[in-house]
């Protein structure tokens, strides 16, 4: 079930509701039955991977809790991991795997006849799949109690507004909220439902007309070379935030809604004057898992300085490879982890540069430079998130070089790439407003509660025009195959 279709307009208000009016003692049952019929709404029998994941983490909780040496407790942290890993890699990566052993095997002129297996990838089984690992070692580090009731336990796993793509909740934010029943609170319902339509905005309006531009030139990109997949790969670094953003923001709503508070999981990120403040700002609560159980326990930074980098090369080609069985995802996660290291290395001589020619760090100019300096950056590595394969990424940067096409921009022949003119402008228009949300973010306004601030004449104005503005503005309706969320895939 998306939240941009007609289904979730129906099943949101219909769990609103009945979860305010039914008895506190079984309010959070009703939540589980509502979250496993979201999912299942996919694809039924996968519902049995997340209960899996659910009795083995839960169990691994109450058995480190009654554990009485550390031995016992790793084991059943080490049993725990394997179990919910060995799933995800059987349907995230088994053919990857099976299919990079073939062609290794080839490459020394060994013929290896390798099965396919026909593997439908679980929706959201990565995001579900970290959220309950990290209770399992959330409670072995004794940061939290072994929930005991199995049910609070498995909607927490389940809660559905972040099930398929997160945030990737922690249990002692999450779980202890869950625990508690909520009452109706006007003002969290209006500021979750302004959340929600910011959300909506973010995807029906500007994400998936984006798309139809990106698509468009990358489905084709041998044809639309030069300054079209310039022009478009700049597009989808858009696209890919507005998605993966309005999906969390429509998911914080609908929390919010409920009386929960789920974790932002962007901060203006490519408003980042580096790559290192460009992951402190994007897909937060992945970057954090991250760090706090790969990156901490690898040494972090307290083994020295060859260590400190080995360990960041690790943790991104990781999260590369979390992102999807594809070498073209290992090399976006590389990439954005070597930006790192080199920035990390040529820090003393930036500081002298700087020392040098007497800049301002802290004027606008400079940072304004950094921050398109990042973006370029973090613009180019989208180029193998995007692409199909690596091959398909290697030959697309080719055709953006080797191509030299600048009057495209003039010309009008961009309004031949999925968009009409008005079309174009309309989508350069929202970029526009989004690019002014953000900057109010990072000046600490807040806009919706701007409007909340307002006289309610003004307020009701605004949520109207706002729900008028995303019916005749979004792309959605009867002759529209509502697009589901990018990082659905992952």
């Amino acid at each position: 079930m998306l939240f941009n279709s007609l289904d979730f307009l129906i099943f949101f208000p219909i769990v609103v509701l009945g979860y305010f009016l039914i008895s506190d003692d079984i309010k959070y049952l009703w939540l589980l039955v509502a979250s496993y019929y979201f999912y299942m709404c996919w694809n039924a029998k996968y519902a049995l991977l997340i209960f899996f994941s659910t009795v083995v983490t839960y169990s691994s909780g109450l058995l480190i809790d009654k554990a009485k040496t550390v031995l016992q407790k790793k084991l059943t942290v080490a049993v725990s991991f394997s179990l919910n890993l060995s799933v995800l890699f059987y349907f995230k990566y088994c053919n990857f795997a099976l299919d990079t052993v073939s062609k290794l095997f080839q490459s020394m002129n060994i013929e290896l006849h390798v099965p396919v297996f026909d593997i439908l990838l679980p929706v959201g089984i990565s995001f579900y799949t970290f959220q309950a690992l990290s209770y399992t070692m959330d409670v072995y580090r004794g940061e939290i109690y072994a929930q005991k009731n199995f049910f609070r336990y498995a909607l927490f796993v389940s809660f559905f507004p972040q099930l398929v793509a997160g945030p990737i909740e922690r249990s002692k934010n999450l779980l202890q909220q869950l625990s508690a029943p909520k009452k109706f609170c006007f003002e969290a319902a209006r500021d979750g439902f302004l959340l929600m339509l910011w959300g909506f905005f973010l995807k029906i309006v500007l994400a998936d007309r984006i798309a139809l531009f990106v698509d468009t030139v990358y489905a084709d990109y041998t044809k639309f070379g030069g300054w079209y997949l310039i022009v478009a790969t700049m597009l989808f670094a858009i696209q890919i935030y507005c998605d993966f953003y309005g999906y969390s923001v429509i998911a914080m709503g609908a929390a919010k809604i409920l009386g929960i508070q789920l974790m932002d999981n962007f901060d203006a990120p490519y408003l980042s004057a580096s790559v290192a403040e460009f992951w402190r700002r994007w897909h937060i609560s992945l970057t954090s898992w991250f760090k706090d159980y790969l990156y901490i326990p690898l040494g972090g930074s307290k083994k020295g300085t060859l260590r400190k980098y080995l360990n960041k090369m690790i943790v991104f080609l990781v999260s590369g490879l979390w992102h999807g069985a594809s070498f073209s995802f290992v090399a976006w996660g590389g990439l954005n982890g070597l930006y790192q290291v080199i920035g990390e290395m040529l820090k003393p001589v930036r500081d002298k540069a700087v020392a040098f020619f007497g800049l301002h760090r802290e004027s606008f100019a400079h940072r304004l430079a950094h921050i398109a300096g990042t973006f370029v950056l973090v613009d180019f590595a989208w180029i193998f998130f995007r692409a199909n394969q690596f091959k398909e990424a290697v030959s697309i940067i080719k055709n953006m070089i080797v191509v030299r096409n600048p009057w495209i921009l003039f010309d009008g022949s961009l309004y031949e790439c999925g968009l009409d003119q008005k079309s174009f402008w309309f989508m350069i228009f929202c970029i526009g407003l989004l690019l002014f949300a953000d900057c109010c973010r990072v000046k600490g306004i807040v806009i919706r509660e701007v409007v909340i601030r307002q006289d309610y004449w003004f307020r009701w104005l605004f949520i109207s025009a706002s729900v008028c503005f995303l019916l005749v503005f979004g792309i959605w309706g009867t002759l529209y195959d509502a697009a589901g969320f990018l990082y659905f895939q992952f």
